[in-house]
């Protein structure tokens, strides 16, 4: 259920998701969302972002001791798939649950991901050879550029403006890096 709930914020965002369409994509009986997720829709998210968040972390951690430029090129590769994969039906799950909740909890969990995310990649990009007093501002904009490369692929039904983002991403990275 949590992963079909990701998926379903990915495609259709916070209200496009419901718990019917949730119960209907994972096979799950009525009664067990209930049972597993008592404190209900919100619960549910909760858990869908938590794992988006990993999956995303558990993607980074596989480009330990690689240069920045790497990095960068397979952090934008990751988005590159979903778009593919979804023929631009699917976002970042994380990005739809921030831009359409109001709940304290959902804007924390989103805002514990988005900065674990940003941790990460900054992390790897200084020892992959950019400046550490550059690290962070240039993983938090690598970032803002993919989502925003995300919606506008998804917008155009189109990989340019994505693949636009992503070529000035990376040599603005490699001119960065020492």
């Amino acid at each position: 259920m949590i992963e079909r709930a990701a998926i379903l914020l990915a495609q259709k965002g916070l209200q496009g998701a419901s718990f019917s369409e949730v119960l209907e994509a994972s096979g799950a009986p009525r009664g067990s969302l209930y049972h597993h997720f008592p404190g209900g829709k919100d619960e549910l998210v909760l858990a869908a972002v938590a794992l988006a968040g990993e999956r995303a972390i558990a993607a980074l951690e596989q480009l330990e001791g690689r240069a920045a430029d790497e990095v960068a090129k397979a952090f934008l590769q990751l988005w590159r798939l979903v778009l593919e994969r979804s023929n631009f039906g699917a976002g970042c799950a994380v990005a739809a649950v921030t831009v359409a909740t109001d709940a304290p909890e959902l804007v924390a969990r989103a805002s514990e991901t988005f900065r674990s995310w940003r941790d990460r990649l900054a992390r790897l990009l200084a020892e992959g050879g950019i400046p550490e007093e550059r690290a962070p501002g240039i993983a938090v904009t690598l970032i803002s550029a993919s989502e925003g490369a995300v919606i506008l692929a998804r917008a155009e039904k189109s990989f340019e403006p994505f693949d636009l983002v992503a070529a000035e991403e990376l040599a603005r990275i490699r001119a960065a890096m020492r």
